[in-house]
């Protein structure tokens, strides 16, 4: 299809922004239509439609849970607390369980730091008492810490293979505690984890390191292990797109452009 052609078929599809945005905002907040739209009403009724109304069309290969998922990835990542709650909110009100919700911000410690997890934790779990969900949740680890190295390497080999070897193979003797720790920490104490798929798991690292910028090498290393657990290009271009209202587009497309190199349109 020519580029012009393309362009006002999907512009076209535009025309009831606002219905459709309603629509999902009322399933994202049980039922309730309208915003509240504060000291910037302009400003969040253009978000309302971006973020509820565009990006959801565009995105129908995945679940809401799945955005909503999403989102709290990108958010926690960018330290956007405030926000981080409603969507803690939203992603309950559309199915997703306090469990999937923990193990999503859990997922993100190796690549953001402990520190960001537990503030964005603080946030969640906040929600979850409003909510009357009792804490500490059930525990989700399935390693010892006689196990976890193994266990850890098992799964960084598989997804990564030859990558992860040369890694090891090219690193200096004073620095191989850091391959040990990504084999044991990375992937042992969180890819075991119950609760999320190494598919999601995949995608809240992509979603994560597109939000960071500065990170092209490992975006690019994860979207290659996120297409080798499952994922396909498009399921991989609409988690790009479901974090563009959080992001802003330089970032999005800069992780676009990631994914055009590593999985080109054939």
């Amino acid at each position: 299809m020519a580029t012009d052609e393309l362009f006002n078929q999907i512009a076209a599809q535009t025309a009831d922004r606002k219905k459709e945005s309603d629509a999902a905002f009322a399933v994202l907040n049980g039922g309730k239509v309208s915003q509240e739209m504060g000291e910037d009403p302009e400003l969040t009724a253009i978000f309302k439609r971006f973020a509820y109304g565009d990006i959801v069309r565009q995105t129908p290969k995945l679940t809401e849970k799945q955005r909503q998922l999403l989102s709290l990835a990108a958010l926690t990542t960018r330290e956007n607390y405030k926000m981080l709650e409603t969507h803690v909110e939203m992603a309950l009100n559309v199915g997703a369980t306090p469990l999937e919700v923990r193990e999503t911000l859990y997922q993100l410690a190796p690549y953001i730091g402990f520190g960001n997890v537990y503030e964005a934790l603080n946030h969640a779990n906040s929600v979850f008492t409003r909510r009357g969900i009792q804490l500490p949740l059930a525990d989700q680890g399935t390693v010892t810490d006689e196990t976890r190295v193994e266990k850890g390497s098992e799964i960084q080999l598989g997804i990564y293979g030859d990558f992860i070897r040369n890694n090891r193979k090219n690193s200096p003797d004073d620095q191989m505690h850091i391959q040990v720790d990504l084999a044991a920490d990375c992937f042992g104490d969180f890819y075991t984890r119950g609760t999320l798929d190494f598919k999601m798991r995949e995608l809240i690292n992509i979603v994560s390191l597109a939000a960071q910028g500065g990170v092209d090498e490992e975006l690019e290393g994860h979207i290659k292990g996120s297409l080798k657990v499952g994922n396909d290009r498009e399921t991989v271009v609409q988690a790009f797109t479901v974090i563009l209202p959080f992001l802003g587009y330089p970032k999005t497309l800069h992780a676009m452009e990631a994914i055009n190199k590593v999985a080109p349109v054939k």
